[in-house]
């Protein structure tokens, strides 16, 4: 079944041609030798992004696969001055993530509703002949014609905007917490792999406060080599200040799980390791009080662990309480929003993480415009 969320595609963008400018000289009743009169080309449309909080998913682009924007207007007579292209504005999600198809260069990162991105500058508009006219050189008979237009293919990528995320496992819960503690209620079920998308929730807190929880499909051992669902959803908890990692309290071996979960993570980006991380144990509802305090002695000492049961709400309440804590101590929550480094992506995993999104075919558009001006058209490359 397709989804309506979706966080990867790839669209090519075009920014106008420079109109050209006019080769005229000005002709009328008792004005002889009127002299040079040819008027500038217009610009070609810019492609910009805008950032956009009305939207959640890249949805809005699977369908729209091209963006062009408009050639600027040729010069006329009487130093007209040819129309400037029409601008294009695409509007994606906060958190959206831009790069280059062709190379896996990082291009941009939109982050706040509003914020403009110029990603495609338009060809300039060429010079009418009237800005050559010299003492020596009174009457040109050639003008400007316009820059190239520019185009590029680009993969969006959506990376959620959220203070919390949670890792671990199929089935250990996260799922289930998500749905007691915030407004959001993601399929709940006894079968691994139930979540298929990220979702997100705000959990209240005390005084009107909230914070913003995601969740993203369990990942398991080996998914850094491709197994399971890999490590396509992990780029959802890249921006958040704090990593929950969830694991159930009838494994078999917690700490072991808790090094796996590192270790994928470690594999997909390092830098998550810098990240503050807080360990819940779930399901403690199974557990009674002496293997609670047996299984506590072998955890973790470098990071706050908690054991708690989404079902029966045992301890969900000091959990609020040290991921607020957490979240808000010396201000890292703004340290490390603002800190996430983008990195070019890896040419040798691109083509399979387009083929796994459905993004793998090439996209051929001509249009009207171009089939008359074929022998006008040249592209140049982006730097």
């Amino acid at each position: 079944m397709e989804t309506n969320f979706i966080d990867y595609v790839k669209i090519v963008c075009r920014s106008g041609k420079g109109g050209r400018g006019s080769m005229h000289m000005h002709r009328a009743k008792y004005v002889p030798n009127g002299g040079p009169d040819g008027g500038d080309g217009g610009r070609g449309g810019h492609v910009y992004l805008r950032g956009n909080r009305n939207y959640w998913t890249l949805l809005h682009l699977r369908y729209e696969r091209h963006v062009f924007a408009g050639h600027g207007g040729n010069g006329g007579k009487s130093g007209s001055h040819g129309a400037d292209g029409e601008d294009r504005y695409i509007d994606v999600p906060c958190g959206t993530v831009v790069y280059d198809a062709e190379t896996g260069r990082f291009i941009c990162d939109v982050t706040d509703d509003g914020q403009v991105v110029l990603l495609l500058r338009g060809g300039r508009g060429g010079m009418g002949n009237k800005h050559f006219a010299t003492s020596t050189n009174q009457a040109p008979r050639y003008a400007q014609p316009g820059e190239p237009m520019q185009q590029l293919t680009v993969i969006m990528e959506l990376k959620m905007l959220a203070d919390v995320g949670l890792v671990g496992f199929p089935n250990a819960g996260k799922s289930t917490l998500v749905n007691a503690i915030s407004s959001a209620h993601p399929k709940i079920a006894g079968y691994p792999f139930t979540t298929l998308e990220p979702s997100v929730g705000v959990v209240s807190y005390r005084d009107n406060r909230s914070f913003v929880i995601a969740d993203i499909p369990g990942i398991i051992e080996g998914a850094s080599e491709g197994k399971g669902l890999g490590l396509r959803f992990l780029r959802h908890i890249e921006r958040n200040a704090l990593l929950l990692f969830m694991i159930p309290g009838d494994t078999d071996d917690i700490r072991r799980d808790y090094e796996v979960l590192l270790h994928e993570l470690e594999n997909y980006n390092p830098e998550l390791l810098d990240k503050q991380r807080v360990l819940a144990i779930t399901k403690a509802d199974l557990l009674d009080d002496e293997l609670i305090q047996m299984l506590s002695a072998d955890l973790p000492s470098d990071l706050p662990h908690l054991f708690i049961s989404a079902v029966t709400g045992y301890n969900i309440t000091p959990l609020k309480d040290i991921l607020w804590q957490q979240l808000n101590t010396d201000d890292r929550r703004q340290a490390h929003a603002s800190a996430i480094v983008h990195r070019d992506k890896d040419l040798t995993f691109l083509q399979d993480e387009l083929a796994d999104e459905g993004e793998d075919q090439d996209i051929i558009i001509l249009d009207e415009d171009d089939i008359e001006d074929m022998d006008d058209i040249e592209f140049v490359d982006v730097e």
